[in-house]
């Protein structure tokens, strides 16, 4: 007697990632930890047995998008009463028991740094929450990585903010600063390279403090990022590495140094500033000045002078004047960013800025729209001063049009090629002949 093949369908699963690049990394490792109970991922909703919802508290009413979200899977779970759902990320941590108060329909809530239990969560009967910061350590009960779809991956190496600008609720969801052991991080990338990665990005709330251990094989202590970056760039098929998100005060001279010395690291930096007003910087908590961070930037260029810069603006923050406004400006115009994310301020529960006044919406409006032709301005002036040079290109995927390749410059924009003979995962040369709004476009250099 032979024994008959299973022939039971595998479950599928659903996932929405909202926010940044640390929750696509973490929608990645939440299914693969699922897989472990038979889950395979699925782009339709309709065709799940589980939906699970990647949250992030950052933006405005980010949690009401939540809620107005899972109200939208109501007629999924009429028609499905076994299908499983679930809310993780920041806004699960934030809001765990309100979230199953205000949605009957939610089968389990994870916060960022417990979701290596979701596969004991989902065999457990009941509604479950788990909104704990544990002792243990998430990445030694994750399974290992599976295959990748492209050349490029994320490798967290930090979580948690010690920080607490006024604004921000990362301390309270993601927790103090946690670095992950460099031994780790370095048998991760080793492991991402023999998959085909030949781009690493390393994501951090503050990925720039990092402070971890470095193994004894290597003479121990702490590494700081400077450090991890030159081990990670020694590996051989580690191509590129770029890093995300920085803090100003954690910008140290080995860190600066690596922009000049190591190849492999990319010319391009996010380093979020927020304001160029000194007094609102005092009230976001920021901890430097707008001169502290305008010499930090001529320290960064002084290393590698083709460095592409990016940030992070904040209008309209409580008690901004228009003399405040006009500092951040002036400090855009002295920058001269290659793009930049900016946004009205908004309230996040919990902070010490919800309890000031927010200015009048007509204000914030002006304002974020004044920045952003500023920004826009510079954007296209960054692009367009590409046109004519050569530049490294990663093909990550092919273009809509015939014989086309998709792939990031050195400087991160996007890079249209015609390149017939061309293949997702080759990192070739490119010149660039012109500049669309939000991409360039260029012909492949041949030897």
């Amino acid at each position: 007697m032979t024994d008959t093949p299973s022939t039971t369908a595998p479950k599928k699963l659903f996932i929405k990632t909202y926010g940044c690049q640390m929750n696509v990394y973490d929608s990645e490792r939440m299914a693969e930890a699922l897989g472990a109970k038979g889950y395979v991922t699925t782009e339709v909703a309709e065709e799940a047995d589980m939906v699970l919802l990647n949250t992030c508290h950052i933006r405005e009413k980010a949690a009401e998008k939540v809620y107005s979200d899972l109200g939208r899977l109501r007629p999924l779970k009429a028609a499905n009463p076994d299908l499983k759902i679930g809310v993780a990320g920041c806004v699960a941590q934030a809001e765990g028991e309100e979230i199953l108060r205000r949605m009957p329909l939610v089968d389990l809530v994870v916060g960022p740094q417990s979701y290596h239990r979701l596969p004991e969560m989902v065999e457990a009967k009941g509604r479950v929450i788990d909104t704990d910061f544990p002792e243990e350590d998430k990445f030694d009960h994750l399974p290992e990585r599976k295959a990748l779809r492209g050349p490029t991956a994320f490798l967290t190496v930090q979580e948690g903010c010690d920080k607490f600008c006024a604004f921000c609720v990362v301390p309270y969801t993601r927790g103090a600063e946690v670095s992950r052991p460099a031994s780790r991080l370095l048998a991760e990338a080793r492991d991402l390279v023999s998959r085909g990665v030949r781009e690493i990005t390393l994501l951090g709330q503050n990925v720039n403090g990092y402070h971890g251990e470095g193994p004894s094989d290597l003479g121990g202590g702490t590494w700081g990022l400077g450090r991890l970056i030159r081990e990670l760039a020694a590996i051989d098929g580690v191509e590129r590495l770029r890093y995300t998100t920085s803090h100003p005060n954690d910008m140290d001279d080995d860190l600066i140094a690596a922009h000049a010395e190591v190849p492999q690291l990319m010319p391009y930096l996010h380093l979020p500033v927020q304001s160029g007003s000194d007094r609102i910087l005092k009230a976001m908590n920021r901890k430097h000045t707008a001169e502290q961070y305008l010499r930090l930037i001529e320290r960064i260029r002084a290393a590698r002078p083709d460095i592409l810069l990016t940030s992070d603006f904040i209008v309209a923050f409580p008690g901004e004047t228009d003399a405040d406004f006009e500092d951040t400006m002036n400090l855009i115009r002295a920058v001269g960013y290659g793009a930049a994310f900016s946004f009205k301020y908004s309230a996040r529960p919990g902070t010490p800025a919800a309890e000031k006044p927010e200015l009048p919406a007509e204000v914030a409006d002006a304002r974020l729209h004044t920045l952003q032709a500023l920004i826009l301005e510079q954007q296209r002036a960054a692009q367009a001063a590409m046109v004519g040079r050569e530049v490294g290109v990663l093909y990550e995927k092919a273009g809509r049009l015939p014989g086309q390749m998709v792939g990031k410059s050195d400087h991160l924009h996007a890079v249209h090629v015609y390149d017939p003979t061309g293949k997702v995962g080759e990192l070739v040369r490119v010149r660039i002949a012109a500049s669309a709004p939000n991409s360039l476009g260029g012909e492949r250099i041949r030897a």
